[in-house]
């Protein structure tokens, strides 16, 4: 009764930031503006969504195939179609709980494949591990390569406010130095003191078993059969993500002249909006209309945007999500023992 307080107060609380984020966007806007976001979500070409839905549906198989290869040097193969449907019911869990999906396409392993839980989720741990490698590689090379526009949007969206509103900026920036530092030295000091009730507490233990399962992982991962037939799904499902980010660009006439630079922006600027909120919800549109103010894009157009790109990964989980949980126990009732 308690677990279950708890996950219904979790959702609430992340359902509610999703919910405080669409309203402190709109609450700014004009009637004309609200107007203008709802003319081109009505119509936008959803051709071009379509398509992003289907090159969606790709990358989550292609996903489960290399979780697949993750779990070979443990010992097991299981059947494709299990792992494809797990994938899609851990994504689904994603968007009512931060982290559920995880566990579930695990439970679903164990329960239809026999693979056991902690080694599952060790190999699923290294898969989130690589996908960390694979973004933080695309974010620096795209910082990198577009300094001069990020630059351009922090002077105009960040410094001048702050020098605005504070007149010592220098000082200003001093203090929050100061700040930091005096936490990280106190967040020291409290784990020096209560090290042992630490040590011994419910979250050491988990984050140590959680430890455990990585390391299983790892040597999951050291021994892959085909490790450039890996690193390539690895590259190919991020490639997926941009596709998906970018199509969408066509959809509306306000946006179809970006590149796909403005479509890598959007990608790491989107994923750690999905990071900091489940599913994204509220946040993922606000982030991709500051995105593209950077490209040129007024606010009003590239919310809608968001909206469209949100829309167009959302409805494919919502859909494939729901018809996985339908079709795996009918899967395997028919075809027990096939490969």
């Amino acid at each position: 009764m308690k677990k279950k307080f708890f996950s219904i107060l979790r959702f609430t609380f992340f359902l509610g930031i999703g919910i405080f984020f669409i309203w402190l966007f709109l609450r700014n806007l004009t009637s004309t503006e609200k107007h203008e976001i709802i003319y081109s979500l009505k119509n936008a070409n959803y051709f071009w969504i379509i398509i992003v839905v289907f090159i969606g549906i790709f990358s989550h198989y292609i996903r489960a195939i290399r979780w697949r290869m993750l779990l070979e040097p443990l010992g097991y193969q299981p059947r494709k179609a299990n792992v494809f449907f797990s994938v899609f019911i851990g994504y689904l869990a994603n968007m009512v709980l931060p982290r559920l999906g995880e566990v579930s396409r695990c439970g679903v392993l164990t329960r239809y494949e026999k693979i056991p839980f902690n080694k599952g989720f060790g190999t699923v741990i290294t898969e989130r591990a690589v996908d960390m490698v694979v973004f933080f590689l695309i974010f620096f090379v795209n910082t990198i390569f577009q300094a001069s526009r990020l630059y351009s949007y922090i002077e105009q969206k960040v410094y001048q406010p702050f020098s605005v509103k504070f007149n010592h900026a220098a000082d200003f920036s001093g203090s929050i130095k100061i700040i930091i530092f005096s936490g990280l030295i106190l967040l020291v000091v409290l784990f020096f003191l209560f090290r042992k009730k630490i040590i011994y507490s419910r979250f050491y233990t988990k984050i140590k078993t959680m430890l455990l399962g990585f390391l299983e992982g790892i040597k999951s991962l050291m021994g892959i059969k085909k490790p450039r037939l890996f690193i390539f799904y690895s590259l190919l499902i991020w490639f997926c993500y941009l596709l998906m980010s970018f199509l969408v660009f066509f959809a509306m006439p306000a946006t179809k002249q970006l590149g796909l630079d403005a479509g890598i922006s959007v990608l790491i600027f989107g994923t750690i909006g999905i990071m900091l909120v489940q599913g994204g919800i509220g946040i993922y549109p606000a982030i991709v209309a500051e995105t593209l103010f950077i490209y040129g894009i007024p606010e009003v157009s590239g919310y809608a945007m968001g909206w469209l790109i949100w829309i167009s990964q959302t409805i494919t989980i919502l859909i494939i999500g729901p018809l996985s949980t339908i079709l795996l126990p009918i899967y395997n009732k028919h075809s027990y023992g096939k490969n």
